[in-house]
């Protein structure tokens, strides 16, 4: 088993990788997973843990239900199994189960300990590292919620044998977005290595993990690099809140907001149409090349400022400065923007 060790001011925690080890706690656990994932995998996992008493919470699944209502329901199970400040909360599933368990641990008796278990490629790469959790509204995505890390991270890429083909490719948009922010040597292996190959996807797997590791060591609150691994982001997030979060898996927005942010960054002088060609020639190859049309620039515009990283009606960018370095900034000229959104409005 491969361990990824990820420090922060307050604590030390390992990202194991590899089939599940077993999971012993002295006290009460509480597993919370969604229906389809509970039905494939639940039991394994209940084998696995040794604990006093083991609760379990289903929640519907899909960011849609990424929201109070579904914290409530973490909440009340917890409440009514009397969990207490020595109990333990496992996610059990992708992205929205690991961010909701992030955050109703974090809330709940001040807060507890929680492990994640991504089952999905996105997950397991990206948002079950680093301690980032919350819920959205209908006012944007990820508005509600705290940083707070995990006890420990399993990640067994058997589980990605089960994953459909959209969510692959979504979990390959955030490992593109790794390397073009942060590795060369690694994106240009990404160029040439197929990650339907398995051997080939555990080693991007392990990669993409220790970058995230690596920036989460850095700025754990997202003060200023962290800031980074939002590269696409900004402009996914608007058009996931547009489309009600119906219409996109989450890494097919941010490979549209990817292309976005290049076209911008093209305008701004960061990079070549070379550099826009490598990315869009991954992009293609995963099926991330999806389209999609403002219908209202200046609404679409407006929504920017709900940003979590908008600050005195700034509005922060993260663009690429070619391939494997990158640039925050709030400075963007809005006739350039408006030029971007225009191209995506037509």
């Amino acid at each position: 088993m491969q361990e990824i060790t990820v420090s922060t001011s307050n604590l030390t925690y390992s990202v194991k990788i590899g089939r599940l080890d077993k999971i012993i706690h002295k006290g009460k656990v509480l597993v919370v997973s969604n229906p389809k994932i509970a039905g494939m995998y639940l039991q394994d996992l209940l084998d696995c843990i040794q604990a006093d008493e083991v609760f379990v919470s289903i929640v519907p699944d899909g960011e849609s239900h990424k929201n109070f209502e579904s914290i409530d329901k973490i909440l009340e199970v917890a409440f009514e199994s009397r969990l207490d400040r020595k109990s333990l909360m496992i996610a059990l599933g992708g992205g929205v189960i690991s961010d909701m368990v992030g955050f109703a641990s974090g809330i709940y008796q001040r807060g507890v300990d929680f492990i994640t278990i991504p089952t999905t490629l996105l997950a397991q790469v990206d948002a079950s590292v680093g301690g980032k959790t919350g819920i959205n509204n209908r006012f944007g995505k990820n508005l509600v919620g705290i940083f707070h890390q995990p006890k420990a991270v399993y990640v067994n890429p058997l589980y990605l044998q089960t994953l459909p083909k959209r969510e692959f490719s979504a979990g390959v948009a955030e490992i593109i977005k790794m390397a073009v922010c942060f590795d060369k040597d690694f994106f240009n292996w990404l160029k040439d290595n197929d990650l339907n190959d398995r051997d080939c996807l555990e080693i991007a797997i392990a990669r993409s993990i220790q970058i995230k590791a690596n920036v989460v060591s850095l700025d754990e609150t997202e003060q200023g690099i962290r800031g980074a691994l939002n590269y696409g982001h900004t402009f996914a997030h608007v058009i996931e809140n547009e489309t009600n979060y119906h219409t996109f898996l989450h890494g097919e927005a941010v490979a549209i907001g990817m292309r976005m942010a290049n076209d911008l960054a093209l305008k701004l002088g960061l990079m070549s149409v070379e550099n826009i060609k490598s990315i869009d020639f991954l992009l293609n190859r995963y099926d991330l090349n999806h389209n999609y049309h403002i219908k209202d620039v200046e609404s679409f515009y407006d929504k920017f400022f709900l940003d979590k990283k908008t600050q005195n009606d700034k509005i922060k960018f993260i663009f690429p400065k070619g391939i494997g370095d990158v640039a925050i900034t709030d400075e963007v000229p809005k006739d350039k923007l408006f030029e971007t959104l225009k191209k995506w409005g037509k």
